[in-house]
């Protein structure tokens, strides 16, 4: 058997001998633009962009050296939206200078 028919032949099996109206031709393709457009750069791009937004928390910590002895307050600002990473942050940052740290509230700015 042929292991290679030809679209004709291959009709002629699956439809029968129906007579074919005219042969279709391939579209012929149109001129089009290219898809990438090359636009030299403006004067605007030397400018400095503008500071994109930066998600902030504030995180106030109670800090002392003292066990139940005088306490301050300090504020640390982490760039995340984790409140959970913030205060690991802040109290890492704390452990640094004071012994006994407890978290008072994490806020967003």
């Amino acid at each position: 058997m042929n292991q290679e028919l030809t679209e004709e032949e291959m009709r002629r099996a699956l439809f029968g001998k129906a007579q074919i109206a005219a042969p279709i031709a391939p579209p012929v393709a149109k001129e089009t633009a290219p898809d990438v457009v090359i636009v030299p750069p403006a004067q605007s791009a030397k400018k400095k962009a503008a500071k994109a937004f930066t998600p902030r928390l504030k995180v106030i910590l109670r800090v002392g050296n003292i066990f139940e002895g005088e306490t301050q307050e300090i504020t640390h600002e982490a760039d995340t939206l984790s409140t959970l990473l913030a205060e690991q942050e802040a109290v890492k940052a704390a452990r640094k200078k004071f012994r006994y740290v407890e978290v008072v509230s994490v806020k967003s700015m």
